[in-house]
């Protein structure tokens, strides 16, 4: 009886470790699952931050133009024309905000860079418009050169369509601002 308990016995010994093993075995290939590198998407790409950079850039610059155009406004319609940049001006820095927290959040760091605001000593309203429309036809390339790169990234692209909506917007307004009356 004592030889039948240790062929009984034993058995039970390999089976033991065996189960173990297979079990170190998944503990070692979740380990090496959890611990891979996550392959780089094009969410957090720099092609992608570069572009979100320059955009940033860009939308700083236009604060800038923005205000600079409302200190310059002389005339009769000096109010509105003066809120209404100075609007333009507030919305880049919610621009700008967004821009840097989605460049934050992707992983990158957002650049400190403002583009030059060239003076051009056009102080005429319809010359600052015609002005203006050109900084924002930039823009909105911009944006749709972002567009272009988000990839899968749903939130990105609607982030970056509102942005294209707004742009849209302003490029429209200007137009009717300049648009000589017939």
């Amino acid at each position: 009886m004592a030889k039948t308990k240790a062929t009984k016995e034993a058995p039970k010994k390999t089976k033991e470790p065996v189960k173990a093993s297979k079990k170190m075995e998944e503990v070692e290939i979740e380990e090496k699952k959890n611990s891979a590198p996550a392959p780089k998407s094009k969410k957090g790409s720099s092609d992608l931050i570069e572009a979100l950079d320059r955009i940033l850039e860009a939308e700083l610059s236009g604060v800038v133009r923005y205000l600079h155009y409302s200190f310059m406004i002389f005339g009769p319609n000096r109010i509105p024309i003066t809120k209404w940049f100075r609007d333009h001006a507030m919305e880049g820095i919610q621009h700008a905000v967004t821009i840097g927290e989605k460049i934050t959040a992707m992983g990158g760091h957002p650049s400190v860079k403002v583009q030059p605001v060239p003076e051009t000593n056009k102080h005429n309203v319809m010359e600052i418009l015609k002005e203006s429309l050109e900084f924002e036809r930039e823009g909105l390339r911009l944006y749709h050169d972002l567009l272009e790169k988000v990839g899968g990234d749903v939130a990105l692209e609607e982030m970056v369509r509102g942005l294209i909506l707004d742009e849209t917007t302003h490029i429209e307004d200007v137009e009717k601002m300049t648009r000589a009356l017939k």
